[in-house]
C-alpha cells in the first residue's frame, strides 16, 4: 500500500493544531505523536463516526521515508500475525481513527513544549 495524501478529521484539526501551538512542534510531528499513542492503546474498535475531513497532508510529509514502517505498524496493531487480507481504503479509515484517537489523548497531556519532552523523553 502506497499513500499519497491522507486526510484527518475536522476534530483531530483542531486539536492538531492546538498542541501544535502549545508545544511549537509542527502539525506532521503532532499526528506522528498521535498516531503512535495511539497504536500502544490498541486497535481501534467500534463503528466509525461520520467524520467531516478536515487537514489534508502529503503522505511524504507524515510519514517520510518510513511510510512502509507506519503501515506495518497500523497491520500489526489491527490485526496482529494475521495475515487477513484488507483493502486500502479500510487501512487508510483505521489510520484517520488511530489519528484521531491519538489527538484526543494528546490535548489533554501535552499544555506545553515542556509537556512534549517529558512525553517523548519517558518513551525512550
Amino acid at each position: 500500500m502506497h499513500i499519497n495524501k491522507f486526510w484527518i478529521s475536522s476534530t483531530s484539526t483542531s486539536q492538531v493544531k492546538t498542541i501544535a501551538q502549545r508545544t511549537g512542534l509542527t502539525p506532521n510531528l503532532v499526528c506522528r505523536m498521535a498516531m503512535l499513542l495511539s497504536f500502544e492503546t490498541g486497535p481501534i474498535s467500534g463503528t466509525p463516526d461520520e467524520v467531516i475531513k478536515g487537514q489534508e497532508f502529503n503522505a511524504y510529509t507524515l510519514f517520510g521515508d518510513l511510510q512502509p514502517l507506519f503501515i506495518d505498524l497500523l497491520r500489526y496493531v489491527e490485526f496482529g500475525n494475521s495475515q487477513k487480507e484488507v483493502n486500502d481504503s479500510e487501512l487508510l479509515e483505521r489510520l484517520g481513527r488511530h489519528v484521531d484517537r491519538g489527538a484526543r489523548l494528546l490535548i489533554v497531556r501535552l499544555k506545553s513544549p515542556k509537556d512534549a519532552a517529558e512525553l517523548l523523553s519517558s518513551s525512550v
